[in-house]
């Protein structure tokens, strides 16, 4: 096992970031969870796994140099649904900007998605590029991990209900476009062994799953982890985007689509398969297949 480390873990109260928490103190590390609300239920189960929860906000960098002294590195992400959209640069400019005050010695960046190499006017792709400039500048080491598509995605309302009551798994992707879906606890684990591994600094590495599968490969996988019979539907954006604005508020959804529908129809700026087995050669975790991620759901979706 590497040196024990002391980590700053943003996000740690979500799906994306709790499992670096609980990878971090698997591997013997202290795991230091940043949340506004230190008190409410939901930091109750990293508290129970042994993590220190450190209360501050991403809008008061002063609070955040606070939290950052005397940690060895910092796990750093941006929740994909925050109440105000225009505060993601200043988010991450006072993260960066901690952590170099505070002299953290490594940043793991998750991008929360894939990364493209020119801006479109879509925030969801442009401020990862933003973000990615302002570490490179930063002058504090860093890697960044790119995710292809998270599992956990078809856990969302517009699909797992549909996979729970018509056996149909719907998702805003063309049948014929492979996506090598990742387990968030999986790029946990992946984080974390990026935490131990200072001398890969200063690199960029996509990371997905094992398995580069189109949408009715994607639905076998299911029907193989939940013991029966699911097909697969390409979902029409406007769908998704109305489902989108029903869940998380007005407007989410037209820029959600417009995601997708970039994604779709410029597959060649995007890399959405990873060449895991070097990947692995580098960060060697064990990963889940997507039966059984599914089957690991199963209740979810039935």
């Amino acid at each position: 096992m590497s040196e024990s480390l002391k980590v700053l873990v943003y996000g740690a109260t979500g799906s994306q970031a709790s499992p670096v928490v609980h990878h971090l103190l698997a591997n013997g590390h202290e795991a230091h969870a940043l949340t506004r609300e230190p008190g409410s239920k939901k930091c109750e189960p990293l508290e129970k796994a042994g993590a220190n929860l450190v209360a501050a906000d991403m809008a008061d960098l002063q609070s955040l140099i606070t939290a950052s002294e005397g940690m060895d590195a910092v796990a750093f992400m941006i929740p994909a649904f925050i109440e105000n959209p225009m505060n993601y640069p200043l988010f991450a400019k006072n993260a960066i900007t901690a952590a170099k005050e505070a002299g953290v010695k490594l940043i793991v960046w998750n991008t929360s998605g894939p990364v493209i190499p020119e801006r479109i006017g879509n925030p969801m792709y442009d401020l990862r590029l933003d973000i990615g400039d302002m570490l490179a500048e930063s002058s504090v080491p860093y890697i960044i991990l790119q995710p292809t598509a998270y599992m956990e995605n078809l856990l969302g309302p517009w699909t797992r209900p549909s996979v729970a009551e018509k056996d149909e798994l719907p998702y805003p992707v063309p049948e014929d476009i492979p996506l090598a879906w990742i387990a968030s606890d999986d790029l946990g684990k992946l984080t974390v062994a990026a935490l131990e591994r200072p001398e890969l600094a200063n690199s960029r590495i996509v990371v997905s799953g094992i398995e580069n599968v189109t949408g009715p490969e994607l639905a076998a996988q299911f029907s193989e982890g939940l013991g029966r019979e699911i097909t697969y539907r390409a979902m029409p954006l406007e769908e998704f985007a109305a489902v989108m604005d029903q869940v998380f508020g007005q407007g989410v959804g037209d820029v959600a689509a417009a995601g997708y529908r970039f994604q779709n129809e410029n597959r060649d700026l995007f890399t959405m398969a990873a060449d895991m087995e070097a990947v692995l050669k580098d960060l060697p975790v064990q990963m889940t297949t997507l039966a059984e991620w599914a089957a690991r759901h199963r209740m979810a979706f039935s």
